[in-house]
């Protein structure tokens, strides 16, 4: 949690952000990411002033729960002085041990975003889904609590003026945008109406610009003139080296000698292998994404 600190700014961990949408679908399937296609909405979070903290926490924790579809999972919600925004205690459940910084006594509004990633925790625990690695882990756990629906609440919490800054979760606020515009482009959802920061509108469209961009990367058709420009001359030489920097699509030759190319599906992230041929109509098997290509 960036309290009065310097907030990290930019896409330092976008490789594992991307990796960690992947392992989602590896892991759900793509019927299961499909049924949290409406996000925690905020009348089910709002927590107002005049409520009884711990009432008010567990009622929140509950409503959690309920979007996560962990209906056997109990939360317990308490407040102590601590470093980090919040904890969860891992066990066998189904009661589950929630702390939250004593910081959250006087900012509510931010307990939502809080308890989403612990809740997430807990999902992802019951998943067995994990990365190696503290770091790597709490970035797919941010990842997982946004593409999901609830990681809206976590963006919101991220305010930045020239006396103070606040900042919840691993993730940077754009890195944030980015998964929040990935999970907008799937469903049709606009989740900027829900924006009570103005700092984290700014992040949502900068995330939404190169979320836009995975989709127009060759040799997927609505690449620009450069990129497609760029693909063709990689082709003509292909398969002597090896990529390019910044260059995401990869040549190779198949059992038979002939030249296929390999890329990243722009909705999750698996790699996809084609043909060399011209027009080309792919289908993402993690997904379902069907693709249309210029090889």
């Amino acid at each position: 949690m960036a309290n009065d600190g310097p907030v990290e700014h930019g896409y330092p961990h976008l490789e594992t952000v991307r990796a960690a949408i992947t392992a989602l679908y590896k892991r759900l399937s793509y019927d299961s990411v499909r049924t949290f296609e409406t996000s925690v909405l905020p009348v089910d979070v709002a927590f107002c002033d005049t409520d009884d903290l711990y009432t008010g926490a567990q009622r929140v924790a509950h409503e959690l729960v309920r979007h996560y579809r962990l209906p056997d999972a109990r939360l317990v919600v308490s407040f102590r002085e601590m470093r980090h925004a919040a904890s969860v205690e891992l066990a066998a459940g189904p009661e589950y041990f929630v702390e939250l910084n004593d910081r959250f006594r006087d900012h509510r509004q931010d307990i939502g975003a809080a308890l989403a990633h612990e809740v997430m925790h807990v999902y992802l625990h019951r998943l067995d889904l994990s990365f190696p690695g503290v770091r790597d882990n709490e970035i797919l756990t941010d990842t997982a609590t946004t593409y999901l629906g609830a990681g809206w609440l976590l963006l919101d919490a991220y305010r930045e003026d020239g006396a103070s800054s606040q900042k919840l979760g691993y993730l940077t606020p754009e890195e944030f945008g980015y998964v929040l515009a990935k999970r907008a482009l799937l469903f049709g959802e606009d989740p900027s109406v829900w924006f009570t920061s103005a700092q984290a509108y700014t992040a949502y469209v900068k995330g939404m610009e190169l979320a836009r961009r995975d989709g127009e990367q060759p040799p997927l058709t609505a690449a620009g003139w450069a990129g497609r420009r760029r693909y063709a001359r990689d082709r003509r030489h292909a398969p002597a080296g090896p990529p390019q920097p910044g260059v995401r699509y990869a040549f190779s030759p198949d059992g038979g000698g002939r030249l296929r190319v390999s890329f990243p599906c722009p909705t999750c992230h698996q790699r996809i292998r084609v043909p060399v041929r011209g027009r080309v109509r792919a289908r993402c098997t993690l997904c379902r994404s069907v693709l249309e290509c210029d090889t």
